[in-house]
């Protein structure tokens, strides 16, 4: 007689205010108190302590706007250190992998396990056994979604972060426990349910996951399109999304961000916007890509109504494709010439890097510059292993990276796991 195949289970082991929860690691007395991390350049709220999400502020609210809160509250504020933060995932990540046979890092905090055949017929203790280990061997919370699929087990977990009673993880493989959850859950929180999307589904009636759930398939995808169609099938236990164990390559790169003061000189822009390309460059090559195309980007803050505004993009698609952080950076100067102009207040700039390929395509060859481009390859591989085992180790003068244009954040903690003369200390009474 021929065995049933196994019913797929799926875990979804998020971490819980993952920014503020390795902050709060290595500051054990800032549990159970307010605390909030902010943006890179100390402007806004992008994460929160479950006691400054009741006070009600809200995911990045600019700080400003809510000092009298953090003043009478006594919110605890850090700058972002993601030097840390993704070192702590690591930590979590390689927990992760003990526990499943195939893994999918989905994001920083959050990761995909394939549990099928694995739990021994207890999904609950299993994940709680995941749970305890984490946060054993991290310091980091996390709450287990459990089903058949990863729509299933996205749910899953946010109802485990919801309901304290779940104890931190849920299991919804039966379907009666299944469909008593889809009937409480609003639309708008089913994964891959936007904001457009969830307008639409409101407006024909559609308020909740179960009522989702029920519409038929082929109607759902005439409406909409064959994503919406998968998701209904995913909620009613139909597996359509599959874990991926390598990650795609990125299709485009992106680095950018707001300042903290307004750059008004084109030597400050530049040096911004190099230190941007060389973040990207490192991007592209750790991914093992290289670039056809680079646009760059500025932009006054629109929201000022005193101030003149302006923004601009300009594009160019490279003749001979690149991973060199020399060539991305004069390029981007050089563009940044066509589009700077005097007498505007710059709050932001960036650069985006776009036709990616794998840099081991073959491509047309430069005859006259072969020995460059071997020699570039190997200058950028050699600084990049520097730079990964000494961070920030090796900076390029010839691309003219300077921070004369940032203003240093001001509640940065110590890099903990990452630099020898930041270990914490302990004191024994």
């Amino acid at each position: 007689m021929q065995q049933q195949p196994a019913q797929p289970l799926i875990a979804l082991v998020d971490c819980n205010n993952f920014y503020v929860s390795c902050e709060r690691v290595f500051r054990p007395d800032l549990i159970n108190k307010p605390v909030a991390v902010l943006s890179n350049n100390d402007g806004c709220i992008v994460a929160r302590s479950q006691e400054v999400k009741d006070l009600g502020i809200k995911m990045a609210t600019p700080v400003h706007q809510v000092q009298h809160l953090i003043n009478r509250h006594k919110i605890q504020l850090f700058s972002s250190n993601y030097t840390l933060y993704a070192d702590m995932s690591n930590r979590v990540m390689q927990c992760l992998e003990t526990y499943a046979p195939q893994l999918e890092v989905y994001s920083i905090d959050e990761s995909f396990l394939d549990l099928t055949d694995v739990c021994n017929n207890n999904a609950i203790a299993y994940g709680q056994q995941i749970k305890q280990t984490v946060f054993r061997t991290t310091g980091i919370p996390v709450c287990v979604g459990l089903a058949s699929t990863k729509t299933l087990a996205k749910l899953a977990n946010y109802a485990a972060k919801k309901w304290k009673k779940t104890g931190g993880v849920l299991d919804l493989s039966d379907p009666m426990r299944r469909d008593k959850l889809l009937r409480l859950v609003p639309v708008n929180e089913v994964w891959g349910i936007g904001r457009q999307t969830t307008k639409r589904l409101q407006l024909m009636g559609i308020n909740t996951a179960y009522e989702l759930a029920r519409q038929p398939v082929e109607s759902i995808q005439a409406q909409f399109n064959i994503v919406v169609a998968r998701t209904v099938m995913e909620l009613n236990g139909i597996s359509c999304l599959a874990l991926d164990d390598i990650p795609a390559d990125k299709q485009q790169i992106v680095c950018s961000r707001s300042f903290k003061r307004r750059l008004t000189t084109y030597k400050e822009l530049a040096e911004a916007l190099a230190s941007f390309c060389s973040c990207a460059a490192e991007k592209l090559r750790k991914q093992g890509s290289i670039a056809g195309s680079i646009t760059v980007f500025i932009k006054t803050n629109r929201y000022n109504a005193n101030e003149p505004q302006y923004q601009r993009s300009i594009n160019i698609l490279l003749q001979q494709t690149t991973s060199d952080t020399r060539q991305i950076v004069s390029i981007a100067k050089r563009l940044l010439t066509e589009i700077f102009k005097h007498g505007y207040r710059y709050q932001k700039c960036g650069v985006q890097l776009s036709h990616i390929q794998a840099a081991s395509i073959p491509a047309q060859i430069d005859l006259f510059g072969i020995n460059e481009q071997n020699n570039s390859t190997e200058l950028m591989n050699t600084i990049d292993k520097i730079n990964s085992r000494f961070p920030n180790g090796i900076t390029l003068s010839a691309t003219g990276i300077n921070t004369g244009w940032q203003v240093p954040v001001e509640y940065l903690s110590p890099h903990y796991t990452t630099n020898w003369k930041k270990l914490a200390i302990v004191k024994c009474h």
